[in-house]
């Protein structure tokens, strides 16, 4: 550095230019040569480095700004900071650049505390990333762990998307781990992610070997049912027997269900048909018989009206007869009311008959006649028993006499005597 000044020099505060053009800048007592500016005056080349500094200084003033305005971190800040003061020192500039050092060096002290805060924040965004993607592997390895024939696929596989999308975010946005940390957890991630996939590839190579089986089995049973068509209503039985074994063959996958029962449901609609063409059938041929029995439990009304008991059971007779001859009626719900009629009539006949013979049994009557003549001979007894209470004057004694003598009365009235 030189320290003074040569005749024919143009000397600025900070900057001068000696008579080959060559450019110095003044630092505290020295003079620092920053280059030189051809084929220019001495004002013009001064004006050039000049110039330099003015660039210099207005990138401090934007740091400056940017750290009081926000929207830049401290780190990035106090790298800019010191990259600039690198720029500053020895710049091939004319200016005041000790003072723009010093302004450096003053906004690099307030970054500090400021920069220390960002690197305790930075510490905490790790380990909580950390333990946020340990939740994501948690929860890798719980889906691994589930019994595969109790998985719910689809959800399984959603929520194992899911977990993936989350660590890509993760990796993608948030705070860099330990290189160490970071292959670990991605490590059990994969496996966990590995056997999952492993897990669901068996279970549907299972699920189709066993769809495989039941669409075999279904296809014969369709086959079988197919068959049965000449049968028509007789077949129903074996029709019902093979549906016992539709239930229990599995499932051979929606689509295929779908299709093979529709088949099987179709050659049971038609055995069914047979049956309902047969009952229609039926039905239409007992709606004569319905109007005979009816009449014949019109007629059936004379039964209980006889009081000829013998008359009355032959009339009977002719018609249960004539409803025998009638038939059987389809349809229980048209049946069954009928017979509950006749069945009345019968019932009503029985119990007048029953009546009769009860009292004109010889045995019966010959009970019936020893009974009177010992209530007869009792009230006898009584009567004397209550003259002589009398006669003595045994008022209480008769008293209970004559109840004894009424009770006897009345039985014998009972008994018609």
């Amino acid at each position: 550095m030189s320290s003074h000044t040569e005749p024919n020099e143009t000397v600025q505060p900070w900057g001068r230019v000696d008579e080959d053009g060559t450019v110095f800048v003044r630092e505290d007592a020295q003079w620092r040569e920053v280059g030189q500016y051809p084929d220019a005056t001495a004002e013009e080349a001064l004006a050039y480095f000049e110039r330099k500094f003015t660039d210099l200084a207005d990138k401090v003033t934007l740091l400056e700004q940017r750290s009081k305005r926000g929207g830049a971190t401290a780190s990035e800040l106090t790298h800019a900071v010191r990259q600039l003061r690198g720029d500053v020192v020895g710049a091939a500039a004319v200016g005041d650049l000790a003072k723009l050092d010093r302004r450096l060096e003053a906004l690099a002290d307030t970054l500090k505390d400021a920069s220390a805060q960002e690197a305790a924040a930075s510490r905490e965004a790790v380990v909580e990333a950390a333990r946020e993607r340990e939740a994501i592997v948690e929860t890798v390895e719980a889906l691994a762990a589930q019994d595969p024939q109790k998985t719910q696929w689809k959800t399984t596989t959603q929520q194992l998307n899911h977990a993936f999308a989350q660590w890509q975010d993760h990796q993608q946005n948030g705070p860099r781990l330990p290189k160490n940390e970071a292959q670990a957890l991605w490590k059990r991630f994969r496996n966990a992610r590995t056997t999952i996939e492993r897990h669901r590839r068996e279970y549907f190579a299972e699920l189709d070997d066993a769809h495989r089986a039941a669409r075999d089995a279904k296809t014969r049973l369709v086959e079988r049912a197919e068959a049965l068509a000449p049968k028509g209503e007789d077949g129903i039985p074996a029709y019902r027997n093979l549906l016992d074994e539709w239930k229990a063959s599995g499932r051979a996958g929606k689509r295929v269900d779908d299709s093979l029962w529709a088949r099987f449901k179709a050659a049971g609609d038609a055995l069914y048909g047979a049956r309902a063409e047969r009952d229609a059938t039926e039905a239409a041929e007992s709606l004569p018989k319905i109007a005979a029995k009816k009449e014949l439990l019109e007629r059936a009304q004379a039964v209980a009206e006889e009081a000829d008991l013998g008359k009355a059971r032959a009339l009977l007779t002719q018609i249960q007869r004539e409803w025998d001859e009638i038939g059987r009626i389809f349809g229980r719900e048209q049946e069954r009311p009928l017979e509950d009629g006749i069945r009345r009539v019968e019932a009503a006949l029985r119990t007048r008959e029953d009546a009769d013979w009860k009292a004109n049994d010889p045995r019966t009557k010959a009970r019936a006649n020893d009974m009177t003549q010992q209530l007869e001979d009792a009230i006898t007894k009584l009567e004397e028993e209550i003259a002589a209470a009398k006669a003595a004057g045994n008022a209480s004694e008769a008293a209970k006499l004559e109840e004894a003598l009424a009770a006897r009365k009345a039985w014998l009235g009972a008994l018609g005597g």
